[in-house]
């Protein structure tokens, strides 16, 4: 069953782009990735799925409906972290958690404080004295408290030291594992391999890909190096080879295509060593926006 659908989703902003027919789905119980760098439209899909901002065109449901027409019921099952946190400085965090809760027509009060020992946030402090990772804290509490059926996550550990953003993916793991359903929307691709099974890939407001991580990895070209003496990298001069150096008596490319054509031109030369990998998320990333 697909908890989220995007069919010919497009936002214009006057003559700016935002994001051009995009479609796509996310199962009920998944972890999607949705990556892309600063620009490509991953806030502004966001935004349309909370109903926030309304489409130029095309539709958006969740749970199978309407994101425009059923928002304020939808949102009650929704959690939501924006990239950038703003809150009412002038309140403690006890009483903004409280004032949040206050919107959830259900009793908050004790997953509020499990997630706040969880993050180690202290919620006597005022907002205003809060560190931007600590702020980034209360975001976190505070699209979980009320136990949502969905997650929209965006950026989610800008701010957060390395301990802080070890607990964060423990906890999203521990949700999806009772059958919260995530959708990760993040430019830094360790993070969404970590944590990810499907990966959306958008480029200038429209999606370059969609596919599991582990197809990504297989389909697309594998990353080689070979070593020995006086080799000549023109020797791989050849078709579905690129990106191809040579240092220290090493010869390094990516290779996309035959593995078996590959191997007989590896076989036809004596070597010292060879190594075989398959491409970092960060490398087929790079490849859609070459």
């Amino acid at each position: 069953m697909s908890i989220i659908e995007a069919s010919h989703l497009t936002k214009t902003y006057g003559k700016a782009r935002g994001i051009i027919d995009v479609s796509f789905q996310v199962a009920e119980g998944e972890i999607f990735g949705f990556i892309g760098p600063n620009g490509a439209g991953k806030s502004t899909t966001i935004r349309l799925f909370l109903s926030l901002i309304y489409p130029t065109s095309g539709s958006a449901t969740i749970f199978g409906k309407d994101c425009i027409k059923y928002g304020p019921e939808l949102r009650q099952e929704i959690g939501y972290l924006p990239s950038d946190v703003f809150y009412y400085e002038g309140m403690k965090v006890i009483d903004l958690l409280t004032y949040s809760a206050s919107f959830y027509n259900r009793d908050c009060t004790k997953r509020l404080h499990e997630l706040a020992g969880i993050m180690e946030l202290d919620l006597h402090r005022r907002i205003d004295d809060l560190s931007y990772g600590n702020k980034k804290k209360v975001g976190i509490v505070q699209g979980l408290l009320h136990q949502p059926k969905l997650l929209f996550l965006d950026e989610p550990t800008a701010g957060l030291d390395p301990l802080m953003q070890r607990k964060f993916f423990q906890l999203i793991r521990q949700e999806n594992q009772r059958g919260v359903t995530v959708f990760f929307s993040s430019h830094i691709l360790g993070e969404v391999q970590r944590l990810c099974s499907r990966v959306g890939i958008i480029k200038e407001g429209r999606i370059a890909e969609i596919a599991d991580i582990l197809t990504l990895q297989q389909n697309n070209y594998k990353r080689i190096s070979v070593a020995g003496d006086n080799l000549d990298p023109a020797y791989f001069d050849m078709p579905g080879v690129s990106n191809l150096e040579h240092n220290n008596g090493t010869v390094h490319f990516f290779y996309k295509g035959d593995i078996n054509t590959i191997m007989r031109k590896i076989g036809g030369i004596t070597l010292s060593d060879v190594t075989i990998e398959e491409p970092t998320l960060e490398e087929i990333f790079m490849h859609y926006y070459e």
